[in-house]
């Protein structure tokens, strides 16, 4: 799978967020945006994923022609859910729970996948949304600073497991950190 993004704009009224941003990502790739905040790359996740429309330049294929899986600056989890109910949703037809529930404990204690997501501290609550994007069918991942809260630690593990699970299928994020990138083998795109 490619993805190409050529000379892409997008405005919010008068401000320009995104000026002439060109770029290929392809299967294995696993690309890291590094760059300060404040300079467009949540905007160019939603313009990659058509959640938003840019002002010009093109993506291709576009947006509706692919399923993407991701996670965003905020968990996104529905609170009274837990874990395991979580990431079920993301999953076609009727998981087979005993499986899924051996493949959240590979991250999370035993004891939290059952409990309601409003109940874990942020750590956990990350670790169960990277859970439900990477078990979700998907051709591309997309993530926004997906290590937030993790200590080094559990990042280390969280990275092995990431490692796994793309399977080859691209890869975007956005990371502060360049040795997240260099622990994932990630190609390192400046963005400013």
């Amino acid at each position: 799978m490619e993805l190409i993004l050529d000379n892409i704009y997008k405005s919010y009224g008068s401000l320009p967020v995104l000026s002439g941003v060109s770029m290929k990502i392809a299967s294995p790739d696993i690309c890291c945006l590094m760059a300060p905040s404040g300079t467009g790359k949540t905007t160019l996740f939603r313009l990659i994923m058509g959640l938003e429309k840019p002002d010009s330049g093109t993506i291709c294929p576009a947006p509706e022609q692919l399923r993407f899986s991701a996670v965003f600056q905020e968990d996104r989890l529905i609170p009274e859910f837990s874990p395991l109910e979580n990431v079920a949703l993301a999953l076609p037809g009727r998981p087979d729970r005993p499986s899924l529930f051996r493949e959240l404990a590979r991250l999370l204690p035993e004891e939290a996948i059952i409990r309601p997501v409003s109940t874990l501290s942020g750590g956990m609550k990350r670790r169960c949304a990277l859970l439900r994007a990477l078990l979700a069918p998907c051709d591309m991942f997309i993530f926004d600073e997906p290590f937030t809260g993790l200590d080094e630690k559990t990042k280390d593990r969280v990275i092995r497991y990431l490692l796994e699970k793309t399977d080859g299928r691209p890869v975007l994020m956005s990371t502060h950190d360049r040795n997240d990138a260099g622990a994932l083998g990630a190609k390192i795109l400046e963005f400013n």
